[in-house]
C-alpha cells in the first residue's frame, strides 16, 4: 500500500502547491470566440446581400435605363410645372392623374397629369409624332386596354420612343427593341411605385390641345 507524501513546512504544516494559470484555456477560448463572431458577422452580411430586392433586380435587368438619383418629390401643385427629364419621369404633379387603364392618346397629354399616373404605377409610353405608323401600331399593342399603361405622342422628344415609370426612363430607337417589353413587364405597377394599388381609372383624359369634356 503506497503512502501519500505531504510536503510540510518547518512546523509540519502542509504547504499548498500553486497551480499554473491556465493560459492555454484562456487563449483558446478567446480565439474560439473571435471565430464565432466572424462567422456570425459573415452570415449577417451575406443574408442582407442575398435578401430579395425586386426594384434592384428590375433596374439591373434593363440596359440603359436612367434611374433618378434621388426620390422624386410627390407634392400636388396646380397649373403648369417644369421637369428635369423630358418627358417627366417623376416629381410634383397636378392632383388629377391621366387615366391609365390602357389608354392610347393620339394627341399630347399634360405632363403634370401623366406624372401623377406614374406615381400610381403606370408606365407612360411616348413617341415622336413623326414615328412611322407601323412603329406606333407596335407600341399600341403593348398598351391598349392594359391597366397601368398609357401612351401618347410627345413633340420634341429627344429619341424616337421614350418609356417612363416613376423615377425610371428608357430611350429607344425602335419599337422592336426587346427592352420595350422588359421595361413594361418590370415596371407596370412595379416595385418603383410609390402608391401601389392607387386607381388608374377615373382620372382625366384631357390632352394638351383639347381639354376633356
Amino acid at each position: 500500500m503506497s503512502k501519500q507524501r505531504t510536503r510540510t513546512g518547518g512546523r509540519g504544516t502542509p504547504v499548498p502547491i500553486a497551480k499554473p494559470f491556465p493560459w492555454g484555456t484562456v487563449v483558446g477560448g478567446s480565439a474560439l470566440g473571435l471565430v464565432l463572431v466572424g462567422v456570425l458577422g459573415y452570415a449577417v452580411l451575406n443574408t442582407g446581400s442575398a435578401a430579395p430586392n425586386p426594384l434592384r433586380d428590375a433596374d439591373s435587368a434593363i440596359s440603359g435605363v436612367t434611374v433618378a438619383e434621388t426620390a422624386p418629390s410627390r407634392d400636388h401643385k396646380p397649373g403648369s410645372l417644369t421637369y428635369d427629364g423630358t418627358p417627366s419621369y417623376g416629381g410634383d404633379h397636378n392632383s388629377v392623374w391621366s387615366t391609365c387603364t390602357g389608354n392610347v392618346y393620339t394627341e399630347p397629354i399634360p405632363e403634370e397629369n401623366a406624372t401623377h399616373s406614374l406615381e400610381h404605377g403606370a408606365v407612360w409610353v411616348t413617341y415622336r409624332p413623326d414615328l412611322p405608323a407601323d412603329e406606333v401600331a407596335a407600341l399600341r399593342k403593348q398598351v391598349d386596354g392594359i391597366d397601368y399603361r398609357l401612351m401618347s405622342p410627345f413633340p420634341g422628344l429627344p429619341s424616337a420612343i421614350s418609356l417612363q415609370a416613376w423615377g425610371r426612363q428608357l430611350s429607344l430607337d425602335s419599337a422592336t427593341d426587346p427592352r420595350l417589353d422588359t421595361f413594361l413587364q418590370k415596371y407596370t405597377s412595379g416595385p418603383q411605385t410609390p402608391e401601389r394599388g392607387a386607381a388608374c381609372s377615373g382620372g382625366t383624359t384631357a390632352t394638351v390641345t383639347k381639354p376633356a369634356g
